[in-house]
């Protein structure tokens, strides 16, 4: 699970920044929201335009820089006021009593200065430049003739070794494999293996998604069922049959004995759909699910439900997410611990401001606070 991440003069966060994962005192939530002392996941609330998406986009950009099959456009991610020409991350991850530190600086000009890789506080991977030594191969030296200077080189270590023999590795890299990045706006889903693509929603019901969905609904007293086939009744006369060979999504009310095609369901109800085979896929496989906009069209009843289900129900799975919805800052729901706002200034760029340094009290009203600017993050609009 993802502890720590600490970034520089990434996209909108000039200065060195430190996202904790690992809990704090409080008591609240412990059986549901905590695992290990590591939570469950983040959100991130603040103005448009303040770094939220940004906060979650370091961990998708290093899924991108270790996964990706498309060339990364790196310099989208530099900071265009940064204080220098080099950007550094640094990730923390913990598995049991593993504890597994990756980073890496890259220049300008794209090309990676540093990476490093340490597993219980010992260097497994260390790299300057086109130089490195590895203790995870059996080759222990490389060069430039081994070393392509604008790729990460643990990406090519894994792809031609998948870590064997470093069980600790192995379950780190199937931790992020599993990951998916998600856009409620736009209805993107990102899978970080091309084998995950099976998360798009036609995919996943495709691969027999339609029982786990409605199986979903039913759990959760969803007044509709979904279904995935050639033909459905569409009105009392009208029978809508799709092309020989190919299925459409179809949904029913329970109360209804009508199919209701896909493309003319709300944008709420799509909204959902696009998102529920990520949701199920990461509560059941040990990984992290991003969330862009993640109020995006639900009401704020499903939102707390989806949330409260993903903390009950995951094990070391994770949700880090980004949201307007000031309904979710309940410490019914998240704990103190479990919430950042962030705040944009002038050259300084986005700064956090985590909920817990404030010290809430479990009876306190974390909304109501929020929005008296308690923990800052707040939009400075003035009045007529």
């Amino acid at each position: 699970m993802l502890t720590k991440i600490k970034l520089e003069n990434f996209m909108s966060f000039r200065n060195e920044t430190i996202i904790d994962v690992t809990a704090t005192n409080y008591k609240m939530l412990l059986d549901t929201n905590v695992y290990n002392n590591i939570l469950k996941g983040l959100l991130f609330v603040g103005p448009n335009a303040s770094g939220k998406t940004n906060a979650i986009n370091s961990i998708r950009f290093l899924l991108k820089m270790l996964f990706s099959n498309e060339e990364v456009e790196i310099m989208n991610y530099f900071c265009f006021f940064r204080s220098s020409d080099l950007m550094s991350l640094e990730f923390t991850f913990k598995f049991d009593d593993d504890e597994i530190v990756y980073g890496f600086i890259i220049k300008i000009d794209m090309e990676i200065m540093d990476e490093y890789l340490k597993l219980n506080n010992e260097i497994k991977l260390q790299r300057k430049g086109t130089s490195a030594k590895s203790y995870i191969t059996d080759k222990k030296i490389y060069n430039k003739d081994d070393i392509d200077k604008n790729t990460l080189f643990l990406r090519n270590i894994y792809f031609n070794t998948k870590f064997k023999g470093f069980f600790a590795l192995e379950k780190w890299f199937n931790f992020l494999i599993n990951s998916v990045y998600i856009n409620s706006v736009y209805s993107v889903t990102e899978a970080t293996c091309h084998s995950n693509n099976n998360l798009l929603i036609r995919a996943y019901l495709e691969k027999s998604g339609t029982e786990k969905i409605n199986n979903f609904f039913s759990h959760f007293g969803f007044n509709q069922k979904i279904s995935y086939d050639n033909e459905h009744m569409v009105s009392d006369n009208l029978k809508l049959k799709i092309l020989k060979n190919q299925k459409e999504i179809f949904l029913k009310r329970n109360d209804m004995d009508l199919w209701i095609p896909f493309e003319n369901e709300s944008l709420g109800n799509k909204t959902l759909l696009n998102m529920l085979p990520a949701f199920l896929h990461t509560i059941e496989n040990n990984s992290m699910l991003l969330i862009d906009e993640f109020s995006s069209a639900l009401h704020n009843d499903l939102e707390e439900l989806l949330i409260r289900h993903f903390m009950y129900n995951s094990k070391q799975s994770q949700v880090f997410f980004v949201s307007h919805s000031t309904n979710l800052l309940s410490t019914t729901l998240l704990r103190p611990d479990q919430i950042y706002s962030t705040n944009f200034k002038d050259k300084n760029g986005t700064y956090l401001k985590r909920f817990s340094s404030e010290s809430p009290r479990v009876s306190q009203n974390l909304e109501k606070m929020y929005i008296s600017g308690k923990f800052d993050g707040l939009p400075g609009y003035k009045e007529n």
